[in-house]
């Protein structure tokens, strides 16, 4: 990926908890020139902490227009997915590989990645992440519909 992808005009907002510290710390190294900018949400140790909070911290900087999209690590994916998708306007998923990232985003307008730090090493991490931000939603009519569907389950 280089700059000139159009990966580079993006803003994103990465987090998660003790458990996905050592992989958080890779990605924002990695990514950090590579998106326009990288918003580290925390945590910044392997203290024990609590996965929700970097969730909610993520997710108000996606909704508050700060950041485009979001990334959370945790041990598994799953605790930071859960939580994310509570958040109103949210649509996070586990994905630990590229097609699922990137039909994600295409299909689904997923605005949040999640990850298993202890699933998944930095290399594979590298190249899912660099699907889901190089993905852009196609409005097409079935995925438009869908997401509609979506919204209004939201709403009720």
């Amino acid at each position: 990926m280089s700059d000139g992808d159009s990966t580079s005009s993006l803003r994103l907002a990465v987090g998660g908890d003790h458990a996905g510290f050592e992989l958080k710390q890779l990605v924002v190294e990695r990514f950090s020139g590579i998106v326009s900018e990288l918003i580290d949400c925390g945590t910044d140790s392997e203290e024990p902490c609590d996965y929700p909070d970097f969730a909610v911290e993520v997710a108000e900087r996606i909704q508050s227009g700060q950041a485009d999209r979001g990334l959370l690590i945790c041990g598994s994916g799953v605790g930071v997915s859960v939580a994310a998708n509570k958040i109103t306007g949210m649509r996070a998923a586990i994905c630990h590989d590229t097609y699922s990232a990137r039909q994600g985003v295409e299909h689904d307008d997923m605005n949040i990645l999640c990850i298993g730090g202890r699933i998944i090493g930095s290399e594979l991490a590298y190249e899912i992440i660099g699907a889901f931000l190089k993905a852009r939603y196609t409005p097409q009519e079935r995925h438009a519909r869908r997401l509609q569907k979506i919204v209004a389950l939201e709403e009720d």
